[in-house]
């Protein structure tokens, strides 16, 4: 069954399935048709988002077990609604303590059964795993070692010891194992495993085994079969050796009746494959769309100008956005995805020794060309084998330039071929080929999302995942052509605002993507305040780039708790790497951070910030009821994520990770209710037979108004870059002599059924009286 709509929850210990199931009534009566529950298999315990499984075969006992997971779905289906599951097949958590089949790997080696379970080069590692887990070198860690029976401890850890090795002294003890316990430091280049981006406590599982599949999936499988789940999120296909053979034999497995969306983050004008057997994606790619709507290119452009002078951004000298993106995948894959990098290496030397066609390129020099090439893949993973847009040529002809030795540059034509599947079949060819896609992915993933986004903050509305802050705004004929398409390829892909891995939720980003219409307004303010908190005992910031980001996060948060936002503010700065980071923190910068926030952003300064988020609060209003409506009633399936029926303030994890509570209504309750309602009543108008249909306003202030109609029954009109409307257009609100062609009959107002339209032309400035959106029904009769 496909979803009308969905709702995400949050599970973990403090709110188990039977908190979900007391949400059950009130979910029901907002109009969604099914709960988006967060992964529930066992996982590492206290974990508070369930993406690091331990055991796949059991429902998590911290949430209820698997009688809790049912008796959450009877509650659901006794309302009307449905489960949809988020899960995991890429990766478990690397913690042998709690994961029994890596246990087992460690203690047994490759003869185990569970070692086709994990992505491990045991070649490579000398016969053994490299488990990077020691707060220092292991001379230095020998004396917090001990052995106890047939287990190693080290502080909370727990390692099985091989057969007839427990009477060793330590040292031989430890060279007897199928593991080598290493400096944590160790797994940026001597990790021998795959790991899910660079998380070493994450490690890749092969489910492109079927053995594995079956192993890792039964639990999920049986609870499809028996009707407990209708719906499945696939979490980071991207990870995986071979994403469409997956998704197929998952939905062979399932029956093909379950509904099932891909985390599959798209690139600029990328689409999903069309030969993948899902419904579509998340949704990153419409919310990159709808957030684009409300963003003015003109404003973005002054913005990116007054960032460059204020910021002056270090290590990013130009403060523009592709050359920020490049810089900061040249960092992860030199630094961070050594290991990765020097496993392609090997493969694509092992090819070249094997060929004598392609013999004598320097190892040096395929390890650049795997680099240079790495960096210039210009989506997350590329799909097409052999097609020129995985790698296109322009690609390979700037990774020659990067050669010093000319004749050296050869190297490229071979890293490319091998990565595009030209150069043949052979274990290792295939091997480096899925390799490449995978390093790839998790390349894009650090660099941009995790990096860029961090160091590049003109408008920080725009740095969302799927995202392009370079050129954020979308135009409304972008947008139509973008939904039709939908419409057409993909009618039932979710669609988001909100997530558990956005950097800012929906209102927040509503806020300040208002700075893009008022951008001197903007400078303004920030001169003003930057000289107020700078009179203050900590008001000075340590780095311009960050009081930049600082006062923005502001803006849009509010009246922010000091507390939350200095975790968002210490996360981006260690994120961004510039003065400090996760590996190598700088106390002396933080420490300024923290005395800066207090005296700053969360301190009297805040109070100017407060009367200037004021005067903008009838445009962040035309955002946000904007945003939601046009994400409710476009092409797709909603998922609504758990707090933003209501205003819901958040800034990156774990301040967007809490759990759920209910709250008091507001106008955006409200409208959503109506919708989502709607979404439930009318299936046949938004679900995959739904039509969708542009309609176009005229007049001075048309490129003000976003209208489409569904189906020929419905029609949903917003107000986009009101802040420009009102400043640049006099009378009525900036409508005077705009528009709107209804389709023919009469259309009630459904967030005000005592208005009533004809069909044909319609003032804005009427239908727009109320509110900036409008909702209309058509009237039968």
């Amino acid at each position: 069954m496909t979803p009308t709509s969905t709702y995400r929850l949050q599970l973990q210990p403090d709110f188990p399935f039977s908190a979900a199931a007391r949400a059950v009534p009130y979910l029901a009566a907002l109009g969604v048709s099914h709960l988006h529950l967060s992964p529930v298999l066992e996982a590492v315990p206290g974990s508070v988002h369930g993406y690091d499984v331990v055991d796949p075969t059991r429902v998590r006992g911290e949430l209820g077990g698997e009688e809790g997971l049912r008796e959450l779905s009877r509650t659901a289906r006794e309302h009307g609604l449905g489960l949809v599951l988020d899960i995991v097949p890429n990766h478990m958590a690397a913690a042998p303590r709690h994961n029994h089949a890596l246990w087992e790997v460690l203690r047994e080696g490759p003869r185990s059964p569970y070692a086709r379970w994990f992505d491990i080069d045991w070649e490579a590692g000398g016969g053994k795993v490299l488990l990077p887990v020691l707060a220092g070198r292991v001379g230095d860690e020998m004396g917090g070692m001990r052995v106890e029976g047939d287990v190693l401890h080290y502080g909370e850890q727990r390692f099985p010891l091989r057969e007839s090795t427990g009477e060793l002294p330590l040292p031989e003890l430890l060279d007897a194992q199928w593991y080598r316990l290493g400096w944590w430091r160790l797994a940026r280049t001597e990790l021998n495993y795959r790991r899910f981006f660079t998380i070493s406590d994450l490690i890749g599982v092969r489910v492109e085994d079927p053995e594995v599949f079956g192993a890792t999936h039964g639990k999920i499988l049986e609870l499809v079969r028996e009707g407990v789940l209708e719906g499945l999120r696939v979490d980071h296909p991207d990870g995986l050796a071979d994403p469409e053979e997956y998704l197929r034999r998952l939905g062979e497995a399932t029956g093909g009746a379950c509904w099932t969306v891909v985390e599959k983050i798209l690139t600029g004008d990328e689409r999903l494959p069309a030969g993948w057997p899902v419904a579509g994606t998340t949704g990153y790619d419409a919310l990159r769309h709808i957030d684009g709507l409300f963003t003015d290119p003109a404003g973005v452009t002054e913005l990116a100008a007054q960032y460059r002078e204020f910021a002056g951004p270090p290590g990013d000298r130009g403060g523009f956005w592709e050359a920020t993106v490049r810089r900061a995948a040249y960092k992860v894959v030199t630094y961070e995805l050594a290991a990765e990098t020097a496993a392609l290496t090997r493969l694509a030397e092992r090819v070249c020794a094997a060929d004598p066609a392609l013999r004598d390129h320097a190892p040096w020099a395929l390890r650049a060309a795997v680099r240079e090439l790495l960096v210039r893949v210009p989506v997350y993973r590329p799909y097409r084998i052999g097609g020129e847009d995985a790698l296109p040529a322009e690609a390979a002809l700037s990774a020659k330039a990067a050669f010093a030795v000319v004749e050296e540059a050869g190297a490229v034509d071979v890293v490319r071929d091998l990565a595009l599947g030209r150069l043949g079949d052979g274990p290792d060819h295939d091997r480096f080929r899925t390799r490449f896609a995978q390093t790839a992915s998790a390349l894009r993933a650090k660099s941009v999302e995790d990096t860029a986004f961090y160091r590049y903050a003109p408008l920080l509305s725009a740095n969302e995942v799927g995202g392009d802050p370079g050129d954020p705004a979308v135009g409304p004929e972008q947008f139509h052509a973008y939904c039709a398409r939908l419409a057409r390829d993909w009618p039932a892909t979710g669609t988001v605002l909100s997530t558990h891995d956005t950097k800012r939720s929906a209102d927040v980003r509503a806020r300040i993507a208002v700075l893009s219409e008022c951008p001197d307004r903007w400078a303004e303010i920030l001169g003003r305040i930057t000289k107020e908190a700078g009179r203050l005992e900590g008001g000075r910031a340590p780095d311009p780039h960050l009081a930049w980001v600082a006062w923005q996060t502001a803006a849009g948060f509010g009246f922010p708790h000091g507390g939350r936002l200095e975790t968002a503010l210490l996360k981006a700065a260690r994120e961004a790497g510039l003065y400090t980071s996760w590996t190598e923190p700088d106390p002396v910068y933080e420490r300024a951070l923290t005395a800066f926030v207090g005296a700053g952003p969360a301190g009297p300064p805040l109070y100017s910030m407060a009367l200037f988020a004021r005067e903008l609060d009838p445009y962040v209003r035309a955002n946000v009821l904007g945003a939601a409506l046009v994400q409710l009633t476009m092409p797709g399936v909603p998922d609504v994520y758990q707090g933003t029926e209501r205003e819901y303030l958040a800034l990156v994890d774990p301040d967007n990770r809490q759990p759920f509570r209910e709250g008091p209504p507001n106008e955006k309750t409200v409208l959503m209710k109506a919708a989502l309602r709607l979404r439930r009543e009318r299936p046949e108008v938004f679900g995959e037979s739904g039509t969708y249909q542009a309609l176009n306003a005229s007049g001075p202030a048309a490129d003000h108004c976003l209208a489409f109609c569904r189906s020929g029954e419905v029609v949903t009109a917003v107000t986009r870059l009101s802040l420009r409307l009102a400043d640049t257009a006099a009378g009525a609100g900036g409508w005077a002599g705009t528009e709107l062609t209804l389709p023919r009959g009469r259309w009630t107002d459904l967030l005000a059924p005592e208005r009533e339209f004809g069909g044909g032309s319609v003032g804005l400035a009427e239908l727009f009286a109320d509110r900036p959106v409008a909702l209309l029904g058509r009237r039968s009769g």
